[in-house]
């Protein structure tokens, strides 16, 4: 009766089923707990442990449960400690814990990926591309008791993201709690993760000479657009070479020139935009210490042009899934919250990859909507976990990756991609609107639909 309620789910509700069964396999208790143990520094377990926060918060950021408060009373029995409890644990989570939890998903999906075919091609060869971008978290409700006397909006910290696009998926954050803190003060912590052949992609907040040298000592690559407080000569005059689909493309030959001794030969590459930026710039400047045999001027302007997949990555969390909850006002639990997102997020490339593997890449990449994706989820899964108990999914945790990945692409032909098309639209074009009379500040709707059915009637 099970087996068939369970093929019932996987007809009506494929992509459910696909997120419950990845989510069982990488927020297994036994690795969670064992996670926990291995990172956390001053917190410990007692009662709750750090799988069960996980699960909940899984749901919250999702979705699935509207909020910390609701998911806790659909899940009291299992979480068996109290409300203030549970705040108490999501308030101490050292920022090592979150940036590890998104380390082991990324680590758990990225074969996954791999079984499924979902790892592009990028236009370079044996390298490994990495696109890091920082995020400002929002502003949270004033529930602290310290910020309810301030006006000021309360900022509980800020990010830099790592997205591997060849696998979509985040592969490191790097967490700061204090909110007015430079972006720069966590490039040391990033400059350490760089690995040999690593294309490193960002904006100019990256730009500084410690973080550019220290990539190429640890044999590594960047193109990262340039600061205007970057010192740095040139070797040769600037040389046209021709057009992206940006605008004009030249390059020179550069060397830094800073006092601390940086001695670093770069390729400047400037792309003259066929329009403005929105804040109005007329020019891109990316320096690249990629070889010409390896990346043409042209090939190093459209890789710079690729990290807008990182902006993509931030507005799915921020209006798919909940990366900010304002009613955390901890730094610790809003980075935790945020990092929880993220894991969402690599969650839902991996359903993308299963779907590419039976639908084709250009479908899923040009007219899969993930909003209705995840509004599906969020639709059935409370329901599907009432009807499918807990010990039903757990053979999916210990699934060989060929046959889970396999079990994936057989659920991923059941979707009806019409369901879950985008719907793109074009510019809005802006209304034509009559002068503002004081002495009518209101309009009677009923009056102005039937003025105009009589002015359609012959």
């Amino acid at each position: 009766m099970i087996n068939a309620l369970f093929e019932h789910f996987v007809e009506a509700s494929p992509l459910t089923v696909m997120m419950r069964a990845i989510m069982e396999r990488i927020f297994a208790a036994d690795k969670l707990d064992a996670l926990f143990e291995q990172v956390a520094d001053r917190q410990y377990t007692r009662t709750l442990l750090f799988s069960s926060v996980v699960g909940l918060m899984g749901l919250v950021v999702s979705g699935i449960h509207p909020s910390v408060s609701a998911a806790y009373k659909a899940l009291e029995k299992v979480i068996g400690v109290s409300r203030p409890a549970l705040y108490g644990k999501l308030n101490g989570l050292e920022p090592t814990i979150s940036q590890a939890l998104v380390r082991y998903s990324e680590a758990e999906l990225r074969p996954l990926i791999e079984a499924l075919g979902g790892v592009a091609e990028v236009p370079l060869t044996d390298y490994a591309i990495r696109i890091a971008d920082g995020n400002l978290l929002g502003p949270t409700d004033h529930r602290l008791a310290l910020l309810r006397p301030k006006r000021a909006g309360a900022l509980p910290g800020k990010s830099i993201a790592v997205l591997d696009p060849q696998a979509h998926l985040v592969s490191d954050v790097f967490l700061c709690e204090d909110a007015h803190a430079q972006e720069r003060s966590l490039l040391p912590e990033v400059l350490a993760t760089v690995a040999a052949n690593q294309v490193w992609i960002a904006d100019r907040n990256f730009c500084t000479a410690d973080f550019l040298c220290g990539i190429a000592e640890r044999q590594g690559y960047f193109v990262i657009r340039a600061h205007q407080n970057l010192p740095w000569q040139a070797l040769a005059p600037l040389n046209e070479i021709g057009a992206s689909a940006t605008g004009a493309v030249s390059e020179q030959p550069v060397q830094l020139a800073t006092q601390q001794g940086h001695d670093l030969s770069l390729r400047r590459v400037v792309v003259q935009l066929n329009q403005p930026t929105r804040h109005g710039d007329s020019e891109v400047v990316v320096f690249t210490n990629l070889p010409v045999e390896v990346a043409e001027a042209l090939t190093v302007a459209d890789l710079y042009l690729s990290r807008w997949s990182v902006e993509g990555m931030f507005q799915v969390i921020t209006d798919v899934f909940s990366c900010e909850l304002n009613t955390l006002g901890y730094p610790k639990a809003a980075l935790f919250v945020f990092c929880m997102a993220v894991v969402a997020f690599n969650l839902l490339s991996t359903i993308k990859a299963a779907l590419m593997a039976v639908h084709g890449i250009g479908k899923i990449e040009a007219g899969l909507s993930d909003f209705y994706v995840v509004e599906e989820v969020q639709g059935i899964f409370r329901g599907m976990m009432i009807a499918l108990p807990p010990p039903l999914w757990q053979p999916f945790a210990t699934l060989p990756v060929p046959q889970f990945a396999q079990t994936l692409i057989d659920w991923a032909a059941h979707v009806d991609l019409k369901r879950f098309a985008s719907s793109p639209r074009g510019p809005k074009k802006p209304p034509h609107k009559d002068p503002l009379n004081r002495k009518q500040l209101h309009v009677a709707t009923a009056r102005l639909l039937k003025e105009k059915q009589n002015k359609r009637s012959p």
